[in-house]
């Protein structure tokens, strides 16, 4: 059977088609179609979940092998910074039906804070990765994996990039799913019970066990020597289609070794493909990997073989590769290269620059105008946090000081607050991250003592990754919907003194819940409720009157992208006004009023 896939739908149906039992993550671009593309389908045969981050996740699908069931993880990859702690005990304790983590890299980085490589990840946890090229690819090794996953014990990483995960390609699947029915969980305490004298004896077995999973590698068909040439060129995952594109009609000319699986490394093949070159050339994302295995084999090899990539700046040290990229090293090592023609597109018209902006109507805006205004003239530190909200930093609002990762908000407020007592700190967490890694760092500063004031920003949704339900929604992915939990009763049980709740677009009331929690002391939080955009239904259009004095105040001070100064008049644009009405509550004359309700 073949179809037109996305690499992310790929992985789901390899999953499907393998026999999956339990499929479990946390949202992330580039992984996020995974999960949702295995709920989709899914008939009930398969347990799917949105768990509350990517540490839980993993958690649940360790119980799941240990029961023998086959279960899929999802993430990108700063995600499997959440679960290294599982992972790193996993690696060691073993599985018993096979466990696939999805991490999902992100080169560029186009949506992440780091630009981390997890093929790193692998060889510090000591576990098997596999690194595809393209849909096709993603959708057999998810079948390798879980095989490969079960026959060793052991957890296996996939680590499809970007432009794999969101590529579609015409994918050869098979006719008919496969069945696993889980064993189910047997009592073995030594075995599953992590304890530092069995964890010494897991360690030895690893040792032993991965440089002959990497002689078996040497001989999986998807690491493959082709070309005959005296210059060798090595490349993994994605980047290996891009060289093969370029070298289209110079094949011949070269060696080219392809990776497709960096740790185990397959030294026995990268072995025949060093003793068959007089120089290398490396072409790989993210870090010098492939590089540094093939220079560490010359010098157990006693090999003086020149490699080229990333160590000598032969190869750009970050960002994502392309086909024009390999065309460059190429033309570095081929003296008579020449690109392959591009097929000729029409060149579009240059486009207007335009910085990330929170949407039109975003509840987020009318927050941090809140926020703003009730703290002018105190002296504040406005701690951020991942997600769309990150967008308060920019001008007019500028009201995010700092951004380094899901839940650091709350913790970081804390330190800020304890390095200098004089100045508020101000923490702002969206609904979903509050769930995700926020509540721990709200207890810490509950228990600490920390004089802190807490933003809530609830949207009602995991807006920033696609609109995913969390556990404030009361909806799960296997169709049940329920009462969400509450943020204010989680803040209440864990000792938070003052909780208040109001609607972010009712300006006055919203200014004023912050500067009376403002003026408290100890852990104090405001939650900011209204929907995202995306899922409420908009309210009309609101449109600018002949009273308008051109003071520009709803420009200057909102940033909203549906108003605009033209020609010297501020006018709203209809079609991307959704109605939120903060504008008429900040104009000073009320030159602002709602426009005709859409039907």
């Amino acid at each position: 059977m073949r179809e037109f896939l996305m690499g992310n739908q790929a992985i789901a149906r390899g999953a499907w088609d393998a026999g999956v039992n339990v499929v479990c993550g946390y949202p992330g671009t580039p992984s996020t179609e995974i999960l949702e593309t295995v709920a989709k389908q899914n008939d009930g045969r398969v347990y799917v979940e949105w768990s509350v981050n990517e540490k839980a996740a993993l958690e649940l699908a360790a119980g799941a092998a240990y029961a023998g069931a086959r279960a899929l993880v999802t993430m990108k990859q700063v995600g499997l910074n959440v679960a290294a702690d599982p992972l790193m005990s996993l690696a060691y304790v073993g599985v018993k039906g096979g466990l696939v983590i999805v991490a999902a890299d992100d080169p560029g980085p186009i949506s992440s804070q780091t630009e981390q490589d997890t093929r790193q990840f692998a060889r510090f946890c000591k576990i098997p990765v596999f690194d595809p090229q393209s849909p096709q690819e993603a959708y057999d090794m998810v079948g390798d994996a879980f095989t490969l996953s079960e026959r060793i014990g052991s957890p296996v990483l996939l680590r499809p990039t970007t432009r794999v995960c969101h590529g579609c390609a015409v994918v050869a699947c098979a006719d008919t799913p496969k069945e696993h029915a889980p064993e189910g969980f047997v009592r073995d305490p030594a075995r599953w019970v992590i304890f530092p004298r069995s964890s010494y004896l897991n360690h030895l077995k690893i040792e032993k066990r991965n440089p002959e999973l990497g002689a078996e590698f040497s001989r999986y068909a998807r690491n493959r020597l082709s070309g005959g040439g005296r210059i060798g060129l090595a490349a993994g995952g994605v980047s290996r289609a891009y060289l093969k594109e370029a070298l289209r009609g110079y094949e011949p000319s070269v060696r080219l070794l392809e990776v497709a699986t960096p740790f185990p490394f397959p030294e026995a093949l990268a072995e025949t493909f060093l003793r068959s070159v007089d120089e290398v050339w490396v072409y790989e994302e993210l870090d010098p990997v492939i590089e540094r295995e093939l220079v560490t084999l010359c010098g157990k090899l006693h090999l003086m073989i020149d490699i080229h990539g990333k160590l000598d700046g032969s190869c750009a040290q970050a960002g994502e590769n392309s086909v024009e990229g390999a065309a460059a090293l190429l033309g570095q090592c081929l003296p008579a290269y020449a690109p392959p023609p591009l097929p000729q597109r029409p060149q579009p018209p240059a486009l207007a620059v335009r910085p990330p902006v929170l949407c039109a109507g975003c509840p987020h805006r009318a927050s941090f105008y809140a926020v703003k205004r009730a703290l002018h003239g105190r002296k504040y530190v406005a701690c951020g946090d991942i997600g769309c909200y990150t967008l308060g930093n920019a001008m007019p609002l500028d009201m995010v000081d700092t951004c380094l990762c899901m839940g650091a908000d709350v913790t970081m407020a804390q330190g800020l607050r304890r390095a200098e007592p004089d100045r508020l700190a101000v923490a702002f967490i969206g609904d979903s991250t509050f769930f995700a890694s926020g509540i721990t760092g709200v207890i810490n500063a509950v228990y600490n003592e920390t004089d802190l004031l807490l933003i809530v920003l609830d949207n009602s949704t995991t807006a920033m990754t696609g609109h995913q339900p969390h556990p404030g929604t009361g909806i799960t992915m296997m169709g049940h919907r329920k009462p969400g939990l509450s943020i204010e009763a989680v803040l209440t049980a864990v000792g938070v003194g003052h909780v208040a709740t109001v609607n972010p677009l009712s300006l006055t009331e919203a200014v004023q819940a912050v500067r009376d929690a403002a003026d408290l002391t100890g852990v104090r939080a405001v939650v900011f409720r209204s929907p995202c955009i995306a899922v409420a239904k908009g309210t009309g259009t609101f449109v600018v009157t002949d009273r308008c004095i051109h003071c520009r105040k709803c420009v200057t001070e909102l940033g909203c992208p549906a108003i605009a100064a033209q020609g010297g008049e501020v006018v709203i644009e209809p079609s991307l006004c959704f109605g939120c009405g903060l504008c008429a509550q900040v104009c000073p004359v009320k030159a602002i009023e709602r426009g005709e309700v859409e039907a």
